[in-house]
C-alpha cells in the first residue's frame, strides 16, 4: 500500500458521496480494463468475480483460487490510474486478510457478500474488512457490503426480502461499510424504501433487464450502479455474432470495430 492508494480510496469514496450517480462497467482482465478506462468520462473500474472466474474456467462462488483471482486483479490495477474496486465474493474464508491482500494489489474498494449468513456473522465480516483497511492505512476503503436478501429469496415475499435488506444494510453501515449493495432490486418502490432507510448515496445496485433509467436512479439518491457479469456477456455475445457471420460466409469485420489501444 502507498500513500497514493489511500488518496485514491478517498477519491473513490467521494465519487460515491457525490449526487451524480457513479456508473461502473465491470471488467475481468487487463484488456477489458484498458477498453473501459479509455472511454471518456469513465471515473472508476470494478472487477466482476464471476467474469474473472469464467476467464479461467471456474464456476462462480469462490471456486477460483484466491491467488489467481488476486493476480488478475493486480493486472487490472496495473493498467489504469483510475480507482479499482474488486469483487471479493464472501472474503474467501477470511475477509480481513483478503481485503488486506487486495489493498496490497492496489484496489481501493471491494464487494463483500453476506450469503445470508446469520447477521452477527455477516456484521463481523464487515468489521474485519474495514478493520483491515484501517490497519493498512486506507480508512476510506469503499467496502460495498452486499446483502443477498433478494438473491436468496427462498420462498420469502418481496416485502420480506425488502425488510431483510433494510435490516442487514443498516447493520453493515453501522459496522463501518460506506455503501450497501442490494442486487436483484429493480422496482422503484423498493429503491425508494432502501434509499429512505439507508440514506442517500448509500445504496448501490446492479443494472438488470427492466431496471429503472439511470437518470431516475440518480434522482432517487442511488450512489452507484454496476454491471457485474453482464459486461462480459455483452462482449462474448459480440464474439459469438462474429463467429456466426464467419460461419455464414460473411468474412468482413463490422464497420464499427475500433482499433486496439
Amino acid at each position: 500500500m502507498t500513500q497514493d492508494t489511500a488518496a485514491l480510496a478517498t477519491r473513490f469514496l467521494e465519487l460515491h458521496r457525490a449526487p451524480t450517480l457513479l456508473r461502473v462497467v465491470n471488467v475481468w482482465d487487463a484488456a477489458s480494463a484498458r477498453a473501459v478506462a479509455s472511454v471518456e468520462g469513465t471515473t472508476a473500474l470494478a472487477t466482476a468475480s464471476h467474469s474473472i472466474a469464467a476467464t479461467f474456467g471456474y464456476e462462480d462462488g469462490e471456486n477460483i483460487p484466491l491467488d489467481l483471482m488476486l493476480d488478475m486483479i493486480g493486472r487490472i490495477v496495473a493498467v489504469t490510474d483510475l480507482p479499482v474496486s474488486a469483487d471479493l465474493e464472501s472474503g474467501y474464508g477470511d475477509p480481513g486478510a483478503t481485503v488486506r491482500r487486495a489493498i496490497e494489489a492496489g484496489v481501493v474498494g471491494g464487494n463483500l457478500e453476506d450469503g445470508m449468513r446469520p447477521l452477527p456473522d455477516a456484521v463481523r465480516a464487515v468489521e474485519a474488512a474495514m478493520g483491515a483497511a484501517r490497519d493498512a492505512g486506507v480508512p476510506d476503503f469503499v467496502l460495498n457490503a452486499r446483502t443477498d436478501a433478494f438473491v436468496r429469496a427462498e420462498g420469502r415475499s418481496p416485502q420480506e426480502c425488502l425488510e431483510e435488506a433494510v435490516t442487514r444494510g443498516l447493520a453493515f453501515l453501522e459496522a463501518g461499510a460506506p455503501v450497501v449493495f442490494v442486487p436483484r432490486v429493480t422496482e422503484r418502490a423498493h429503491v425508494e424504501r432502501l434509499v429512505a432507510e439507508l440514506g442517500p448515496q448509500r445504496l448501490t445496485l446492479i443494472v438488470l433487464p427492466g431496471m429503472l433509467p439511470l437518470a431516475e436512479l440518480e434522482e432517487l439518491g442511488v450512489a452507484r450502479v454496476s454491471y457485474g457479469p453482464w459486461s462480459q456477456r455483452v462482449a462474448l455475445t459480440a464474439l459469438q455474432q462474429l463467429a456466426e457471420r464467419v460461419r455464414d460466409g460473411e468474412g468482413a469485420l463490422p464497420g464499427d470495430v475500433r482499433p486496439l489501444t
